[in-house]
């Protein structure tokens, strides 16, 4: 396996590459978001409820527009991202539309080093997980920085879907966390025909390691719910079944496509 120097510096790279190609992609749609729009999707926005009036912690916030949006509900929020081009981004468009949120750049196992606070809720979302190595220190950020009382939020894709091949033809990776892959691709999910190049360290996490790394922590499960839908079009071979929410195409409604959680700080 990489050195964690090694994946953070790699996984970085990726990201800071991937920055302007995703904040041009019509998969962001930043005209629509600076216009006013939620980037938020159902899924979360349910979990999360009224957040006017609280103060939330960002993990893995990439240019921010999630972060802004919890904002334009109401809350008063903070975004850490791995990434300098992501944060980078993040403060020109939180400039542009008048926001207050703030945002910080750094490896989010470092967090405790840089952010001395306590929030009422922790979120994070889509795509987040895969990119660490160990759930135990993740759970430990997100419990150390949770107010007691306090809850994590957390939407991702279920670690079925990063068992198959990109064409969702064949199984080609474990479910369980066997250890990183090392893959380089072309292009990127908001666009695949992006003149781009790019290396990624990645761990699947099997849904009972994460529910579990946070358990240990003394975190309470609130709510775990699966979903038979992606409300994002990022994978190939998929079809729309209502609006923003897709499946693959000639798996239909077999397989778990993401799934969602709340737990509460004792």
């Amino acid at each position: 396996m990489k050195s964690e120097h090694n994946y953070i510096e790699i996984n970085k790279e990726t990201w800071n590459k991937k920055t302007d190609v995703h904040i041009k992609s019509d998969f962001y749609d930043m005209p629509g978001f600076l216009s006013g729009q939620i980037s938020l999707n159902d899924i979360e926005l349910k979990l999360l409820g009224d957040i006017k009036g609280k103060r939330v912690l960002h993990l893995q916030c990439h240019f921010g527009q999630d972060t802004m949006s919890l904002e334009r509900l109401g809350a008063s929020v903070v975004g850490i991202d791995l990434s300098e081009k992501a944060i980078e981004k993040a403060n020109e468009i939180s400039k542009q539309i008048n926001s207050q949120a703030t945002f910080m750049c750094c490896n989010i196992y470092d967090l405790p080093n840089y952010l001395h606070e306590q929030f009422d809720i922790v979120f994070t979302s889509y795509g987040t997980i895969s990119w660490l190595p160990d759930m135990d220190k993740w759970a430990d950020i997100v419990s150390r920085f949770l107010k007691p009382h306090g809850q994590f939020v957390f939407v991702e894709f279920h670690p079925v879907v990063w068992m198959f091949d990109d064409a969702f033809e064949k199984v080609g990776y474990d479910y369980f966390n066997s250890g990183a892959y090392v893959e380089t691709v072309n292009g990127t999910y908001a666009d695949k025909s992006a003149p781009i190049v790019q290396t990624s360290v990645n761990w699947n996490h099997s849904m009972s390691e994460v529910v579990n790394a946070l358990l240990k922590q003394g975190l309470v499960l609130n709510a775990l719910e699966e979903y038979d839908y992606s409300p994002y079009n990022c994978f190939e071979n998929t079809i729309e079944i209502e609006p923003k929410k897709y499946r693959i195409k000639h798996i239909d409604k077999k397989i778990p496509m993401v799934y969602a959680l709340v737990a509460i700080k004792k």
